[in-house]
């Protein structure tokens, strides 16, 4: 006579069905937070590109990348030259403001799914609990029934329980380390970014396009 399967496939398929539902919403959780942290991954690679050229006078500044954008958008304050009484510091002001719209909504837009890691690491480990609860419960109520509480009753229910804590601890771990890199180097590239904006400002107001429009 075999004994009850302990192994992980044999406790999710001998779970109930709340206990697997709870699996199933963790696991593609840990699916979805795994594609979002390599996507992410992919898109700081790309975007750190962007920060190094943004300071590049000689780089080719066309096309939709985020350099071309920030020079763009610099470019058409510059055109603008200096308004009447306008300082060279509110006209620099003024260029690096253009900049920095640009640079904030692009980083809005880059951010989509990051949430989901944060959610994740912190509501999983919840989840599991309560499928390690109901799980732990529902083994009770066998003991119940059967008026049994050996080891080999009490066994399978409560490891098929805890394996529910297991996979949201599993869901959890790699989303918070994801969500704390991911934010941090956002964070980092940010003030690379702002720091390349005032070098640009800098430049482009030190050489206004014609005298100021008080003159003309």
């Amino acid at each position: 006579m075999h004994g009850p399967d302990l192994s992980p496939v044999g406790l999710i398929l001998q779970a109930g069905p709340v206990v697997q539902g709870v699996m199933a919403i963790l696991a593609l959780a840990s699916i979805a937070c795994w594609a979002v942290a390599i996507e992410k991954a992919i898109l700081l690679a790309r975007l750190k590109k962007e920060v190094q050229r943004l300071q590049d006078t000689e780089a080719q500044h066309s096309g939709e990348n985020l350099a071309a954008r920030l020079h763009r958008a610099a470019a058409r304050e510059w055109s603008e030259g200096r308004e009447a009484g306008e300082s060279r510091g509110e006209y620099r002001e003024r260029i690096e403001r253009a900049m920095r719209d640009v640079l904030s909504s692009a980083l809005r837009g880059m951010q989509g799914g990051v949430p989901l890691l944060a959610t994740t690491g912190a509501v999983g480990p919840f989840v599991g609990l309560f499928g390690t609860v109901w799980g732990i419960m529902g083994s009770f109520q066998g003991i119940a029934k059967m008026q049994d509480t050996s080891l080999s009753v009490v066994a399978p229910g409560i490891a098929e329980a805890l394996l529910a804590t297991a996979i949201g601890l599993v869901a959890a771990i790699p989303a918070v380390i994801a969500y704390n890199r991911i934010t941090l180097r956002f964070g980092r590239l940010r003030q690379e970014a702002l720091a390349g904006i005032a070098v640009v400002g800098a430049r482009l107001s030190a050489r206004p396009p014609r005298a100021s429009r008080a003159a003309e």
